[in-house]
């Protein structure tokens, strides 16, 4: 997915500009309402608000105040310069002034450890989202189902519980059959049932997944309707390790990796793959100089990040 730089992708690492392809997809019913998308956090002071509300960056992911009367009583903001923050809290403590400081910090910040990551977040314009509050049974965050969607077709789905409570996290095949699969937190006990609308959650993760070989799609399943949460091309950074290590493997099996990502590569060494002028040395992306070994015929040059951001994969040289 690094090597996927489509504007498609970059959409959908956008909270604001993804609204648009949900709609562009017929499924406009499933957005959450949106209050305000501001390109200045100050104007967060001034908003016609209901009580309960969320506010997110449109630059990053994870990141959200969550105002509601159901947020604990103790609960308070975060400091703003604890930069991608995430809390829930009740009306009487989120402080206007509090909640722009907050948001003026994630307008300074970069998401995904730069470009040369989860490079599709420093091409979105830093704004600021308020959306309605979701509400679960009981008036809890509700149940986050997480689809993965390899070419079109769902393989697993993850159902996150309990966030600012007792958080659970279970696998399960499309036909909702338990995976023995941790990626950190403790399954839920008992298992929970599949859900009522699990073909329908389906339906819609492969729709909004088709045209692209990954796609991950969050969906929030309440009561009286299907919610989109949002699109991402990489779960945790692809930095979260799954127990057993044998599920690596088994979730790549889906991926069948893109021509284009093999000839982007190539025309990438084409580019950046040169001679330096007066000795053996061949300089890759303007990084350095890596010195040729004694058999010209088979020569390699490994990978190295060039100076867009991309990396290029390993190539033989022969002559």
């Amino acid at each position: 997915m690094l090597r996927d730089h489509r504007p498609l992708v970059v959409t959908f690492a956008d909270k604001a500009g993804v609204r648009d392809h949900v709609a562009e997809q017929g499924l406009a019913d499933l957005l959450p309402q949106a209050y305000a998308i501001v390109d200045d956090p100050a104007a967060l002071l001034d908003l016609d608000l209901p009580e309960s509300f969320v506010v997110k960056p449109t630059h990053g992911s994870g990141a959200a105040i969550v105002v509601s009367p159901d947020a604990p009583a103790d609960a308070v903001l975060p400091r703003a310069e604890w930069g991608w923050v995430y809390a829930h809290v009740r009306p009487e403590a989120a402080d206007r002034a509090a909640l722009r400081a907050i948001a003026a910090d994630w307008m300074t910040k970069l998401y995904g450890r730069g470009p040369n990551e989860e490079w599709a977040y420093s091409r979105v314009t830093p704004r600021v989202i308020v959306e309605e509050a979701l509400s679960g049974p009981g008036g809890g965050i509700p149940d986050d189902y997480k689809f993965f969607v390899f070419h079109g077709r769902v393989r697993y789905i993850q159902l996150d519980s309990g966030r600012f409570d007792t958080r659970t996290q279970d696998f399960h095949d499309p036909e909702w059959n338990h995976l023995p699969l941790s990626g950190g937190p403790a399954w839920a006990d008992p298992p929970r049932e599949a859900p009522d609308r699990l073909g329908r959650m389906i339906e819609i993760a492969e729709r909004l997944g088709a045209g692209t070989d990954f796609v991950r799609v969050d969906l929030y399943l309440l009561p009286e309707r299907i919610v989109f949460g949002e699109l991402t091309s990489y779960p945790a950074g692809g930095h979260s390790p799954f127990e057993p290590i044998r599920f690596d493997a088994e979730f790549g099996s889906h991926w069948t990796v893109p021509r284009r990502y093999r000839e982007r590569d190539l025309a990438q060494l084409g580019q950046h793959h040169r001679r330096h002028p007066g000795d053996e040395h061949v300089v890759v992306g303007g990084v350095g100089v890596v010195p040729l070994g004694e058999d010209r015929h088979h020569d390699r040059v490994a990978a190295r990040r060039c100076d867009d951001g991309d990396v290029v994969a390993d190539a033989s040289r022969t002559s």
